[in-house]
């Protein structure tokens, strides 16, 4: 067993850390305990919206990641995704039982 403290104040946790015999650990209730958790996309600033008080920002992975799906939609919108490089072709020894197995359905 375990107890997970989420936004509670310092003084408590490191007050049940020293008296319980299971882990304690924080989600935003300080340090004086037995380990630390943050949600990774509260870290990395996946969610711009809002940010709770216990979590430091290590980056902004959100604005990346909206680059990277506006480049995405201005790709295939442009016909520049995908390409011949992102397609699974008929291997060529199956092409003519696979075209055979087509006419079936014309």
């Amino acid at each position: 067993w375990a107890l997970l403290l989420e936004a509670v104040p310092p003084e408590l946790t490191q007050f049940l850390a020293k008296k319980l015999e299971i882990p304690v650990y924080s989600i935003g209730a300080g340090g004086p305990c037995d380990g630390q958790l943050l949600i990774c996309g509260d870290m990395l600033g996946l969610f711009q919206a809002f940010t709770p008080k216990f979590v430091k920002k290590y980056a902004n992975v959100a604005e990346i990641e909206t680059e990277a799906f506006k480049e995405y939609i201005k790709e295939v919108k442009e016909g520049k995704f995908p390409t011949d490089d992102h397609c699974y072709h008929i291997l060529s020894d199956r092409e003519k039982e696979y075209y055979e197995m087509l006419k079936e359905y014309e």
